[in-house]
Parts: C-alpha cells; structure tokens; sequence
C-alpha cells in the first residue's frame, strides 16, 4: 500500500505527500531499497544533495537493491509510460545506477511531456557536465533557470560552469541574482568570492568570504580560501591565522597543513615545516605540493639526493602544466 500511495504522489508531483510516505514507508524493517529511492529523487529535487548522498547507499549501491528499484521503475514506467515526473524519475535512477548515457532519453522525454517543468533541464546538465559536455550543460542549466528564475541548484551549477568557461562577469551575475533572493546562501556568497578572486578584485572576494564565515563559522574550506586570498594580497601572518584555524576545524584538511608547511618553510623554519608536509603526506601520499615541500626542506639540509627524489616524485605526482613547469625550473636551478 505506501509503494501505491507514494507512486500516485510521485505521478502527480506531490512532493510533500511523497516524502512523508517515504520516510513512515523507510521505517519499515522490511521496508527494502525502494522508499530509500523515492528519498533520494525527493532530496535532489528538494536541492538537499548531502542527504541525497546519504541514502543512496541504501538503495543503488548494492546490485541486488538496484535491481529491486529497477523493478518497481519499470512497473511504475509499465502504467504510466508518458508522465513527465516518471520518466524524469526513471532518469535520475539510470543517471545513479552507472547508466548515465541512457537516461539523456529520459530527461528529454520528460521535458517533452512538461515543457514548464525545470527539472528535466536541470538534470539533463549535469549528466552532460558529467561527460565534459559543458556547453551543452550551460544551455541546459539556462532552460532550468528560464523556467524557474528562483531554482538555487541550478543558478549555482549555472555560475560554476560560467567560471569554469573563464566567463566571469555571468558566474557572478548568476551569484549575484541568488542573493538578491537569499542573502544567507553560503555556497553564493563563497562561488561569488572565488570569482571576484579570479577577477583580481582581491579585497572584495575577501568581504564575500568574510560574509561565508559568518554564516558557516566552522567551514574549514572557507577559512583556507580566505587565508589564500591574504597570502595572495601579501598578507602572510593573517593566511596563517586561516589556516590554522581550518585545521583546528578539520585536522586532516591537508591543503592547510601544507600552507602552513610554506609559510614556515619561508620563515626559515625548516624543521617545522617538514613536520606539517609529512603531516600530509602521512594522510595522503600523493599530495605533490607537499611531496615538492620536502624536497626544498631536504635541499635546505644540504642533503641533495633525498631532495633530488622529492622533487622527481613531485613532478611526477602534478598534474597542473603550470606547477610541473614550476618544479622542472627549480630542479634546473637548484640542483644543476
């Protein structure tokens, strides 16, 4: 019976209805992955991606669930084969279960069957961002927001891949129409940051981060992405008042470990600074910035064939063209 009511709330995009009978359905001991599911579509519709996340696990990550939901999608699909909301449904379940390609068809279907609904476009973006599609994810991105100028996720996802493009002055003008809505949107506040960031509007970035961390005080990125930008400015002691802080947040954020290693390393402090890049190495091996921080300590210590091994591992380690240049250039010149 909750498998009928939340299906006929599903079809008619009750969402409300479906959620409450998804989560009483869900409580069930032997309730199995389906309500799971109807959690999952309603919190990516909803635009609460973390639960999303969450619950996925209890529904598409084993096969046996996934063929459970698959099942239910097909009889569901069976009934109604040219409703928008089940075909968008059968779509975010091919999307998540490793058929990304084939639920294109889904979504397209879908906003065939309700031009007005921006859902589809929505979804449709990100499977075609997923796949480096990103001008085709842009046009997508803007049918969502055409249909529905107040949708957050897809403003948001919008900017992003503006900024992505380099086309800065949209990714903030999407930032910018979110907060004119909802000025207490950290992850606006924050993408707008970065973006003025890229501008070289250093000082104003610095005040949209300020605003982030009044709203989300304990966020260790944004304390380290603050600290970034007064390092940038020349700021040195303030950085590290940032990055410190992200750790106290998160002891294991390596990029502020590292940070901290740098800033030391300037310092003179080689000691210290070797123990914040083993820090991070001890968390993650193949963190090449801290790998190349060893190797500049070693080469301090004058013992240049420890350094010399770093500094390989580093560029092999880099992926960023830019960095790998920097590390080639240092080995020339320090080592040769």
């Amino acid at each position: 019976m909750p498998k009928k009511m939340i299906t006929e709330a599903l079809r008619q995009g009750d969402w409300d209805t479906a959620l409450e009978k998804a989560a009483q359905w869900a409580e069930s001991p032997e309730a199995g992955p389906c309500p799971f599911f109807a959690l999952n579509v309603l919190y990516l519709l909803q635009g609460a991606f973390g639960k999303a996340w969450q619950v996925h696990a209890k529904c598409l990550q084993e096969s046996q669930d996934i063929l459970v939901v698959s099942e239910w999608i097909k009889e569901i699909q069976s009934h109604y084969p040219e409703e928008s909301h089940i075909c968008l449904i059968e779509g975010l379940f091919l999307a998540q279960s490793g058929q990304s390609e084939q639920s294109v068809a889904c979504y397209e279907k879908a906003a065939a069957c309700n031009p007005q609904s921006p859902y589809p476009h929505f979804f449709l973006a990100q499977i075609h961002r997923r796949m480096g599609r990103t001008d085709q994810g842009i046009k997508s991105y803007r049918e969502a927001v055409k249909r529905d100028p107040g949708y957050v996720a897809a403003r948001l996802n919008l900017g992003v891949a503006y900024q992505e493009q380099g086309q800065l002055e949209m990714a903030i003008m999407q930032y910018r129409e979110i907060l004119k809505a909802h000025p207490e949107e950290v992850l606006a506040h924050s993408n707008l940051a970065c973006a003025l960031n890229e501008q070289g509007k250093m000082e104003a970035a610095i005040e949209e981060y300020k605003t982030s961390l009044q709203l989300a005080p304990e966020d260790a990125e944004l304390h380290f992405a603050l600290g970034g930008v007064y390092e940038t400015k020349g700021r040195r002691e303030w950085a590290k008042r940032e990055y410190e802080r992200a750790l106290q947040l998160d002891p294991d954020f390596t990029p502020a470990a590292t940070g901290l290693g740098w800033f030391l390393f300037e310092k003179g402090q080689v000691d210290t600074a070797l123990d914040y890049f083993s820090r991070v190495l001890k968390i993650n091996p193949n963190d090449a910035d801290a790998t190349f921080g060893v190797g500049r300590v070693y080469q301090e210590k004058r013992k240049p064939e420890l350094a010399a091994e770093h500094y390989q591992k580093a560029f092999e380690l880099e992926k960023d063209p830019q960095q790998k240049t920097k590390i080639l250039n240092f080995i020339d010149k320090g080592l040769h």
